[in-house]
């Protein structure tokens, strides 16, 4: 008796196929690290981290293909940071850094005598206004 395949057997078996998201570009097989959207009623190209799934009209990109990105004439690119990366410190957080290091710094005595001279320092307590993270905005009532 002759035995028969099912359809099922003849099938590509399912180890072949990996679960990585390979990037959209024809003949690239890298991984995919980015994903582009596009906003054609504002003319602008999304590329932002990997989406969790899988969406129709989004292209999945390698990194070597993400950072290459270019839009038509006309057309603007943003590009979403997901955050996982660390960020570059700015110039305004290195000197608010260096500014709570100098104050900690600084002796209790000193400060509250130098407070008290009328060497051009404010009395009134300042309020917080705002806050990035550890660092606080600070605004002297008198402001």
């Amino acid at each position: 008796m002759e035995s028969r395949r099912s359809p099922l057997k003849s099938a590509v078996p399912s180890n072949v196929v990996s679960p990585v998201r390979r990037c959209s570009r024809t003949a690239c097989g890298r991984p995919a690290v980015a994903t582009l959207t596009y906003v054609y009623a504002d003319s602008t190209a999304v590329l932002g981290p990997l989406a969790t799934y899988a969406e129709p009209h989004c292209y999945d990109l390698c990194a070597e293909h993400s950072e290459r990105l270019t839009a038509p004439r006309g057309w603007e690119v943003v590009r979403l940071t997901d955050g996982s990366a660390p960020a570059r410190p700015s110039g305004d957080d290195l000197e608010a850094l260096a500014n709570a290091v100098r104050e900690a710094a600084r002796p209790q005595g000193r400060t509250a005598e130098a407070g008290g001279q009328g060497g051009g320092r404010r009395t009134a307590d300042p309020m917080e206004v705002a806050r990035r993270g550890h660092l606080r905005v600070l605004r002297y009532p008198d402001n």
